[in-house]
């Protein structure tokens, strides 16, 4: 029996606690005798209200042991990751527990009680240029959906969570069990720890982002040749400021900003679709499917034919739910 900690505190994410807990609740009716004992643990005990005003009644601090630690994100892990009774506890977990993870933002909380030193980690798309000038000595990867080093864990934003989880029992109770509880949640199973938040990390509707209206207008031309100097035009900025400032603002080049929304655009269509990938190249602006298929491989860790053979599985494994 693992007994899996879910640590939450004021205005944490519901979906970062809620989304695992699930996981392991269904990972537990896979095996018998029960796997997994998932709670929800707190500085206080009682109920613990989140962001979105929905409680979590959690249970307090304790030297009870752990197999695995998860601290969730949240608007409120800023407060969290200053307060000096959690950073004592994960600290002291983390050499008791078998593994210490961490869902969204709780990678800051966790860098704060300096478990993340030297290590490689991941976070939400949009905080992790926050984190990595915030922690220097944490090699943040900004793109991956989940990272693990060692005994420690981090995941991306929100959803990645149960990317992370669904890693975790595949991890303890092999592959088989962790796509069963996959199609209960009916979720892919699963997105590779290498997938880039490529769709979230362009946020093109943005209103905020100066780039924004001119990511919007590369989405409608995909087909077309998009160079650098084509996009800083439409800025109406000279090419070297705008490659510049785009890096700063959105944490990638342009060029890969643009690779970005070829893929959205052509795993969409390789998904849902019939089309043959040459067009579906075409289309998105990869010119050839070779160069699609290179382009998919490092994205998503699989070509675009066997992405649509698994959606082609998974969509007929729901029907039968």
């Amino acid at each position: 029996m693992h007994t899996i900690g879910l640590l939450i505190f004021p205005d944490f994410q519901l979906l970062d606690a809620a989304g695992p807990i699930a996981v392991f609740d269904i990972a537990a009716r896979e095996c018998t005798p029960p796997s997994y004992r998932p709670r929800a643990i707190a500085r206080t005990a009682g109920p613990v209200t989140s962001s979105s005003a929905v409680q979590l009644i959690a249970q307090p601090f304790s030297d009870d042991p752990l197999d695995t630690l998860i601290v969730a994100g949240g608007s409120g892990s800023r407060e969290a990751s200053a307060c000096a009774e959690t950073l004592a506890f994960i600290r002291t977990a983390a050499t008791r527990a078998r593994r210490i993870a961490s869902v969204c933002t709780g990678a800051f909380i966790l860098a704060a009680a300096g478990l993340l030193d030297g290590r490689r980690a991941t976070t939400h798309w949009g905080r992790a240029a926050v984190l990595a000038r915030a922690y220097p000595l944490v090699h943040v990867e900004p793109d991956r959906i989940f990272t693990r080093d060692g005994q420690v864990w981090t995941s991306a934003g929100v959803t990645a969570g149960i990317d992370l989880a669904l890693a975790l029992v595949a991890d303890d109770l092999g592959e088989p069990v962790a796509k069963r509880v996959a199609q209960q949640l009916v979720v892919y199973y699963r997105r590779p720890g290498g997938q880039s938040q490529f769709s979230a990390l362009l946020e093109t509707d943005r209103p905020a982002s100066r780039f924004s209206p001119v990511l919007g207008w590369a989405r409608e031309r995909l087909g077309e040749r998009l160079s650098v100097e084509r996009l800083a035009d439409h800025a109406a900025m000279s090419q070297r400021h705008f490659a510049r400032a785009f890096t700063a603002e959105t944490g990638t080049t342009p060029a890969k900003a643009i690779e970005r929304l070829r893929l959205e655009a052509a795993r969409e269509r390789v998904e849902s679709s019939a089309e043959p990938i040459e067009k579906i190249a075409l289309h998105a602006g990869f010119r050839d499917p070779e160069r699609m298929r290179r382009a998919f491989v490092r994205a998503f860790g699989q070509p675009p034919q066997a992405l649509r053979r698994t959606a082609k599985l998974v969509d007929s494994g729901y029907r039968h739910l």
